[in-house]
């Protein structure tokens, strides 16, 4: 009977590049175990398992059309919605000004928070701040970020159809973006003058991802607590083994 050798068998696992920056324990054991492997003079068949780096759960194939070379693409689409190469691209640049509005936004519901618990501040909760008064009613400030999302939001659309298209000011001639990849603007908007490499761009996704979640896990808490995340976490503290998320569902 045929026998499958050790140290002709090659697994190759994708590279958690965002997260730990290499092959984990699993692969560097492995690696180990062919190299101590006794070489034998028999018959072999060769074993050869390779998992994309699009797989977003082992065994089930990715689409076509995503095939690893976008940053953050673990090729997960369940309903097929990027098939058509414009929808694709559209829906990029669509999760990342998502990613970064979801991180300003996790941010601003919990330093407020915090900084209130702690008595540096006195300021309404993100839950409380449509509440608050302003130099205008609540009805004026919406049409104002109206018009002004709706005109960036067309600027953007402009840019991904005809990148660098709308780069200089329509009004003030002399400023001008320096060139850039869509999506990633440079000058003002990078201060730090980060370069947009794979693995930044890779960075900036897991944490936008992450912040999307998180978003949404505030709103949900706050529906069924009535309290924001920092005095959830804070209750939790006080006494971990009573104050869970399953004691909550069962009090509620």
């Amino acid at each position: 009977m045929a026998s499958i050798s050790s140290t002709q068998a090659s697994l190759a696992f994708p590279r958690p590049r965002f997260l730990t920056g290499s092959t984990g324990k699993l692969a560097r054991d492995l690696a180990g175990a062919r190299a101590a492997a006794p070489s034998t003079g028999s018959s072999t068949t060769s074993l050869k398992v390779e998992a994309r780096k699009g797989e977003w759960l082992p065994g089930l194939a990715s689409p076509a059309y995503l095939n690893g070379s976008l940053p953050g693409d673990n090729g997960f689409d369940p309903l097929g919605m990027a098939e058509d190469p414009e929808n694709l691209r559209w829906y990029v640049e669509a999760e990342l000004v998502n990613s970064r509005w979801a991180m300003l936004g996790v941010v601003g519901m919990l330093l407020p928070e915090a900084l209130n618990k702690i008595g540096i501040i006195n300021a309404p909760n993100w839950i409380d701040a449509g509440k608050a008064e302003y130099f205008a009613s609540s009805s004026t400030l919406f049409v104002i970020e109206f018009i002004l999302f709706h005109y960036v939001e067309i600027r953007r659309w402009q840019d991904i159809k005809n990148p660098g298209s709308v780069d200089q000011d329509p009004i003030f001639k002399n400023y001008r973006l320096p060139p850039h990849e869509v999506g990633y603007p440079g000058g003002i908007f990078n201060p730090l003058n980060f370069a947009p490499t794979v693995e930044a761009k890779e960075k900036e996704l897991a944490n936008g991802r992450l912040a999307m979640l998180a978003f949404l896990g505030f709103v949900v808490q706050y529906n069924v607590t009535g309290k924001g995340p920092f005095e959830n976490l804070l209750q939790h503290l006080s006494d971990p083994w009573h104050n869970t998320i399953i004691q909550t569902f069962i009090r509620g």
